[in-house]
This record gives structure tokens, sequence and C-alpha cells, in this order.
């Protein structure tokens, strides 16, 4: 493999007409040789990546080629292609490939100087102008050649190269305006038009790098340095790209985590929002999880790294969020096939009239000359073809910053249209573990006592009930020992403490042992109606405590369903478990359609069943019994934490926190993402249409077709980034 990146650069300006940032690697590229990565700082959209794709064509060694806009990198497919070959083809449309691996952004101070020259030299000569000298005086004249010599040498030379290669992109169009400007005798409007292009592209650079900073912002979560336990058990710090799986860091108080892990040692509160989404920091304690780029309270945590650098959950959120962008949306594949009829279009109406009224009628030729100029510069579909990358750009980014993780434009535009959602239950709607839920003490007996037995009994089984009882406990004091245990099949355990006999076991068992009382039955039966398990302790003569464990709901989960529907979103609950249990948590989470003893293929064709009756439908899961259902959804959407590697590969959509309320976030931000493309579709083809028709009365200038077009271009990309500030 090879592998050769450089530098970045500024972009090239308005000439983003372009059509996506995608990323690298597509999807979609196919195995078919060796892979090569080039970094070209001025590939910054679609313009130049027309004559990248014209200059490579001819080269039979190269089998595929696509481009990451986001990282200005090429990427090509080739057997045995030339390197060298390679570069002078590229070279040869100004496009060589950078050398250096330090990307640079933003515009230079250099540029900046040679765009304020060019504009006090337009604006010179354009006040002589006002000032009653004749535009043809050799002071004019000069100014405005100055200006075009500092302002417009490299749209020239890039309008030629354009030229050359028969490609008609905003280079070649404003060339052609410029130097037809001169001809006609419009020298201080052409020094206008190329100072104000100039200028453009310099602002555009700074509104594309920060809606590109979005992405790059989550890069800079995770610390470079960790410090790390050696084998002399001294504290050092260390590169965290260095750092292996098991070795043991520590991460002091306000600090940033630099590496996934789990706890061994400490306690504290970590801020967890760069990853989850979650507002409120989480408390931390030995065995519980951390992730790179959360941000630590003030308690000292040691922990045992449980990812390298490069695959931590925060490396694959910012890889994912990159290859996301390659999976366009419907509306921004429609966006790029409207421009490339457009722009042929609006040059062939320029064309006729140019040449139609000095033919037909006998006007002015210079005159309308002059209007089919202006009508070339509006012609630049940059600000309709740019609105959609930004938008989707922006939406990736807001959803990856509240911890939902969508892998393409095409789901984040697509869930504005979800008719049903089928939930999974166990993992998705509950927590997928048993937990103690109630504890009722009988005889007036102490509550952490009895607890404390029931779990020094329990300890001596592997049953999931057992294990719920003695995580419950008081882990701060030791269990009691227990002698001559004795495990009771299908209904419980017994054993002695302390010389007295105990038992625990469920309602079978107390009626065998002649305890079940009507006070007993009193509480046990609410308790086994409402679907939890139930295990009574007793010791010979009473039972002393009552303990029920269940698979607890997750405390969203019924405000999660509501914010469904109110979306007008149907909810469904598709489950393996029995149709009881299916039936209580339905209840509590307000989910009236549930299935329930479903086997996988079953849950899949209950997803097939849900998407011909109502159209769009997403599936939540976490299992890999859910893959299959995930992979047939409209948009398979997986809960981030619990769900298995199958299920979050086969998902289009992570939730990172396992917030079931932010799958109706998910559909909002898709909603307000869809109505920014329109809008941004609205204004582009509004405001061009506007000039277009002003161009055709004669009424447009040069430069107000400039800043028209600018104006129109920062417009959508400020409207798009505006969902980087989406707030649920």
């Amino acid at each position: 493999m090879s592998e050769t990146p450089a530098t970045t650069a500024c972009c090239t300006g308005p000439s983003c007409s372009a059509a996506s940032m995608a990323p690298l690697p597509l999807p979609q590229i196919p195995d078919d040789g060796e892979r090569m990565v080039l970094r070209i700082s001025k590939l910054c959209c679609p313009t130049e990546a027309e004559l990248i794709r014209k200059a490579l064509g001819g080269m039979r060694e190269i089998t595929h080629l696509d481009f990451d806009f986001m990282r200005r990198e090429l990427i090509l497919r080739h057997r045995g292609a030339s390197r060298i070959a390679i570069d002078a083809a590229l070279r040869a449309v100004d496009m060589e490939p950078d050398r250096t691996t330090v990307p640079a952004t933003g515009v230079s101070r250099r540029e900046w100087w040679m765009t304020g020259l060019s504009g006090v030299a337009a604006l010179g000569a354009e006040l002589l102008v006002f000032g009653g000298i004749e535009e043809t005086s050799p002071w004019i004249a000069g100014l405005a050649a100055a200006s075009i010599l500092t302002g417009g040498t490299g749209t020239l030379k890039r309008g030629w190269i354009a030229l050359r290669n028969l490609t008609l992109n905003i280079h070649f169009l404003m060339s052609l305006a410029v130097l037809g400007a001169m001809v006609i005798g419009q020298w201080p409007e052409a020094a206008m038009v190329v100072f104000l292009f100039s200028l453009a592209e310099r602002i555009e650079v700074l509104s594309m790098d920060r809606a590109r900073n979005a992405i790059r912002g989550l890069m800079a979560l995770a610390p470079e340095t960790a410090t790390i336990r050696d084998a002399a058990g001294a504290w050092r710090t260390v590169p965290a790209a260095a750092v292996t799986v098991e070795s043991v860091a520590r991460v002091k108080p306000g600090e940033r985590i630099a590496l996934d892990g789990l706890v061994i040692n400490g306690r504290s509160d970590v801020n967890q929002a760069p990853i989850t989404g979650e507002s409120v920091p989480v408390a931390k304690e030995a065995g519980m999880p951390l992730y790179a780029g959360s941000i630590n309270g003030s308690g000292v945590l040691e922990y045992r790294v449980t990812a390298d650098f490069k695959h931590s959950t925060l490396a694959r959120i910012i890889d994912t969020v990159q290859e996301a962008q390659a999976k366009r949306a419907p509306m921004q594949r429609f966006v790029e096939r409207f421009a490339g009829y457009y722009t042929p279009s609006v040059v062939g109406i320029a064309t006729f009239i140019a040449l139609a009224p000095p033919l037909l009628t006998g006007a002015s030729f210079p005159s309308w000359f002059y209007n089919a100029l202006v009508m070339l510069v509006v012609a630049c579909p940059c600000a309709l073809v740019i609105s959609t990358p930004v938008t989707v750009v922006s939406g990736l980014a807001a959803g990856a910053r509240r911890g939902i993780l969508i892998k393409g434009g095409l789901y984040l535009e697509q869930a504005h249209a979800l008719k049903a959602v089928a939930l999974d239950k166990t993992g998705t709607l509950t927590h997928g573990r048993l937990e103690m839920t109630d504890c009722i003490v009988l005889g007036g007996h102490d509550r952490e006592r009895m607890l404390r037995l029931a779990a020094s009994l329990e300890s001596h089984s592997e049953h999931a009930v057992a294990s719920a009882i003695t995580a419950a406990r008081d882990q701060g004091r030791p269990l009691l020992h227990v002698r001559d245990f004795e495990a009771l099949p299908g209904k419980g355990a017994r054993g002695s403490v302390a010389g007295e006999r105990y038992s625990i076991g469920n309602h079978r068992l107390l009626e065998e042992l002649g305890l079940c009382r009507p006070e007993v039955e009193e509480i046990l039966l609410p308790l086994e109606r409402d679907e939890k398990t139930v295990v009574v302790l007793a010791s010979a003569s009473e039972p002393l405590a009552i303990i029920a464990v269940a698979d607890r709901m997750r405390e969203h989960a019924p405000e999660a369903v509501a914010a469904l529907r109110e979306l007008g979103v149907a909810v469904t609950m598709l489950t393996g478990d029995n149709r009881a249990t299916a039936r209580a948590v339905a209840r509590h989470a307000g989910i009236e359609d549930a299935r329930a003893e479903l086997l996988p293929e079953e849950k899949l064709a209950a997803v097939e069943e849900l998407t011909t009756r109502h159209g769009m439908v997403a599936m939540v899961g976490d299992g890999i019994n859910d893959a299959p259902a995930l992979a047939r959804a409209s948009i398979g959407i997986a809960m981030g934490t619990t769900g298995t590697d199958t299920a979050l590969e086969t998902a289009d959509v992570a939730i990172m926190n396992d917030d079931l309320r932010k799958v109706a976030e998910f559909v909002r931000l898709s909603r307000a993402t869809r109505r920014i493309l329109w809008q941004n579709i609205a204004l582009a083809l509004g405001i061009k249409g506007g000039f277009l028709l002003l161009a055709g009365m004669g009424v447009a200038t040069l430069w107000m077709a400039v800043l028209a077009d600018m104006g129109t271009s920062l417009l959508v990309i400020f409207n798009g980034r505006r969902l980087l500030r989406f707030a649920g």
C-alpha cells in the first residue's frame, strides 16, 4: 500500500461549486489494485475533482478515483501506476500533490496582502472614473491592470487550465467575464470583479474551515499524552498513541481521559458529554468503563486500558463521522445532478443573449455582450451545490456532539420521514440485566442484616437472580460464612449461618416449608403480577424478607415513547421474552403494540410487515438476535454501550449513552436538517434566478453579480452551520 500524505492549504474559494465533502475511505470503493492517498492543497470541491478525473482518466493503470474534500485528499486504486507519471499529470492541471504532512488551513498573510492591493487598485480606478477621467485613460488602465495582476493571476491561470480541459467551472466563467470586460473597454469593472472574487475566495475559505472544524473539534478531545504505570511501579507521562492495551493509566482531577478503559481504583464523577451527550457527570468506581475524551471530576482514577489510541470510542466516532459524509443524502445527489444541467444551460442562454439581439435586431453588441458576461458570473452553481454538504456535515457533527452517531448523510436526511419505530425490549427498553427492585422486611428485622444474609446464601449460586441479590448488598461489609449449603433445583437454596438454618427461594419453596401466610401472599402476588421474580428469605420458623428482582426499565423509556408519538411516529415492541413480561414492560412504557416470543427471523418479518404498512421504519436494538431486523429496517439504530459488535456494525445509527430519548432527538435533527436544506436550495435558486432576470433586462452589473454569487455562497454556509447549535 502506498500512502503519500501532504499538506492541506486553503480552499480556492467560490470554486466550491461542489457537491460533497466525502471522506476517506469510501465504503463502495472496490478492492481493485493498490491504494494510494495523495493530499492536494488545492482540492476543495468537484471543480478541481473534475480536472483531476480528466488528467488521470487516460491512465489505464488507475482503476478507481475518489475524493475526500474534508481532508483534501485524492484516493485512487491502481495496478502498477507510476507515481512520477501521476504527479506529472496532476501538475499539468495545477493539482500537484503536497510533500509535507502538516495540514495548513485558513488564508496566508501574503494572500490577504495581494487581495488588499488588488482592492486598493480597483477602488482607485473606480474613483478616477467617478472623477470624470475617461475609462481609456492610461492611469485607469494601469490601476486596473495592477488589480488584475495582484488579485486575479491565479483565477486566470486556473481558467486557462479549465479551457484546455474543456471544463465549465467558476474559474473559466470568471476569466471569461474579466477578459470580456477588458475587450469592451470596461477596465475598472474588470478590476473590481477580480478584487471581489478574490475577496470572496478568502472569506469562503474561512467559512468552510469553520465548517470543517466541526469535525476537527472532535479530534482535539483526546489528549496526546497519558500517565501510565511502568514495570517498576512508577508513574510516567508517555504519548497516548504509544500506550498498549492492558496498561494501567491514571487520570487526575480535571484532566481529560486519554484512552478507553475500566476503572480499577478510585472514585470520581466523569463528564462524558463529549462522547455520550449526557448533560450530568456520571459517577465512576471500580469496574465501570471510561471513554477517551471524557473529563475527570474531583477524584483520582486508575484504570486498565481496554483499547489503544486508534481504536478508542472517540476514534471510532471520528472515523464514523468522516466516513458518513461519503453516503450522500438523496437531496445532495439531486442537487449535483441538477447543477450538471444548470451551468451548461445558463452558458447557452448567455451565448444566445450575446449574439441574438445584435444579429437579429442590430442592437449594440458591447451592451448585450456585457449582459451575457453578467449571466456567466451568475451561472456559477457554487452556492446551490455547496449548501448541501455544509448542512449535512453540520448535522452529522451536531449529532455526534449529542451522543448520536450517524453513519451517513443518507440516514440523517431519511429519518425525517420515519413513520414507525420498532423497539427491542431487553437491553433497549430495559437495562438488560437483573437488578433488585424490592426488599420488604417482615417481623421488624433489620433490612441490611436480612439483605446481607440473603446475599451470603446466594453467593454460592451462579443464577442471575442470585447475582442480582449479591450485587445489591452493602459491598463494604463481608459476606457471612455459610455451612451445609444445598441447592434446591427449581426452588432455591438453603444453608446454615451461625448455627441457624435458613432458606431462600420461590413461592413454591415457601409453600413446601409451610410458611406461606396470608400477609406474605398480599405482598407476593402484586410483585408477581408485575412480572418480577420474587424470592423469600426464611428461617425454620418464619419468613424474614421478600426480595424482588427484575430487568429494570430504562428511566427515560416512557418519556422516549411519548416523544416519538408526539412526532407522529408509531411505536412497536419486538421481544423474544415471554408474553407476560412483554405485556408488563409495554404497559409501563406506554406501548400498545407489543409482540413477544419472537425468534430473530420473526423480528425480521415483523419489521417487513411494519415497512409495508408504514413505509419508513426504524429498528432499535442491541443484540445479535436484532441484527437481521436492524439490517432490514429503513434505518437501524443500535444502543452504543450495551450493544454487541454485530448490532453496532449492522446499524446505521448508534446511541452512545443508550438514552432512548435520543431516537426522537435524531428524528428532530433530521427534520431540522431537511428544513435547512430546502431553505438553502430556495435561497440559492431564488437569488440566482433574480439576478439572471436582471442580467437579461440589462440592469445588473458584473460587480453586482460577483457580490450576489459571494453573498449567496456565504449565506447558505452560515445557514447550514446553524445546525451546530441544534439543541434537540
